[in-house]
């Protein structure tokens, strides 16, 4: 069978191969892969050094960690049957384990001996068939299709939106403006989720080219580009999706007071600003803002997510998908174009 291998940090080592099946030990389920999405962390793996860690003993990582598949065969009582549809669970916990691995918690690892499908010392789903461990695997609604690649992505955002009311459980209101930066698969799925709440919803990116701003208004958000400074808007909660770390300064002055500002992008550059974190330090402080960060996502935030999106309506989530590759041409997705949302990789093409 063919899969997507590379060779971390090593560009012109990124190739589809000839590899052997699966092995049993990766799991008892296993899958025909059907679309493979692609996303900051593959072009990381793929073209910079220093991130992606094939398993132990070996050069190349099959990547891929948005996975979209069907069932080809299941042990009985795992739960699962032949001609499911599934999306794998990427994290898995420490061998220790901490205390939050051993309680399912695997995205709050505490030392850092979790592994990661297609990332970090496992192999992805960047294959025709891919195996997976039942209680790693996550059924979706058939009638979701090919937008089921969504999920893995959509689980990152049920987390964020998860811990954020946790945080403003701390109070008696409620939130009923939210802002997202960032108009990505991710910043419109944070949108989504923020209109499934009942929240009014704005959305601010650098520029209204291609699909994002007629996706954006058909969910009955609020398109905007500019400065955070100009929106006449003031956010009880901001879902913060770019990772440009200037903007997270202003936004932490924007929140409206006892507000909640949420960060899920990362920043790969190394940018310096001038802020006067004094007086950044005394608004938090005086406004009871919160700010804080969040990475991957547990089981309960993949089963969140595959819910929110079998509650979507099923030609917005088609159109968040722009562009469909087959595998010999998986490097054209790993660079985004402007028109582009969502880029994903036929595994059958």
């Amino acid at each position: 069978m063919k899969a997507i291998t590379v060779v971390p940090g090593r560009p012109e080592q990124a190739r589809v191969d000839d590899v052997g099946e699966p092995s049993p030990a990766e799991g008892s389920v296993l899958v025909e892969g059907r679309l493979l999405g692609l996303c900051g962390t593959d072009y990381e793996i793929v073209e910079m050094q220093g991130y992606g860690w094939p398993p132990p003993g070996q050069e190349r990582l099959v990547i891929g960690h948005e996975s979209l598949g069907s069932v080809l065969e299941a042990p009985e009582g795992s739960g699962f049957a032949p001609g499911d549809l599934v999306c794998g669970i990427v994290r898995r916990p420490d061998p220790v384990p901490c205390e939050p691995c051993a309680n399912g918690e695997w995205d709050f690892c505490r030392n850092g001996r979790y592994t990661e499908r297609g990332i970090k010392e496992r192999h992805g789903f960047g294959s025709q068939r891919w195996r997976i461990e039942p209680e790693f695997a996550v059924r979706l609604d058939l009638e979701l299709g090919d937008c089921g690649v969504l999920v893995e992505p959509a689980s990152v955002i049920a987390k964020a939106w998860e811990q954020t009311e946790r945080i403003f459980a701390r109070a008696s209101w409620r939130p009923k403006v939210a802002l997202v930066t960032g108009a990505g698969p991710i910043g419109l799925l944070a949108a989504l989720f923020g209109v499934q709440r009942g929240l009014e919803v704005h959305v601010l990116d650098v520029n209204d080219v291609g699909a994002k701003v007629g996706l954006v208004r058909d969910l009955g958000a609020t398109f905007h580009v500019g400065d955070v400074a100009d929106l006449g808007v003031m956010p009880d909660v901001v879902i913060e999706c770019t990772g440009y770390g200037p903007l997270v300064f202003q936004l932490a002055s924007v929140v409206a007071p006892n507000g909640v500002l949420c960060l899920t992008g990362l920043s790969s550059g190394t940018r310096r600003v001038p802020i006067s974190v004094d007086q950044l330090n005394k608004e938090m402080v005086l406004e009871n803002t919160v700010l804080f960060g969040t990475v991957n996502a547990a089981r309960r935030h993949y089963e969140q997510a595959a819910a929110a999106l079998a509650r979507a309506d099923r030609d917005w989530l088609a159109r968040m998908i722009t562009k469909r590759l087959p595998m010999e041409a998986f490097r054209e997705g790993l660079r985004k174009g402007a028109d582009d949302v969502k880029v994903v990789v036929d595994l059958r093409a």
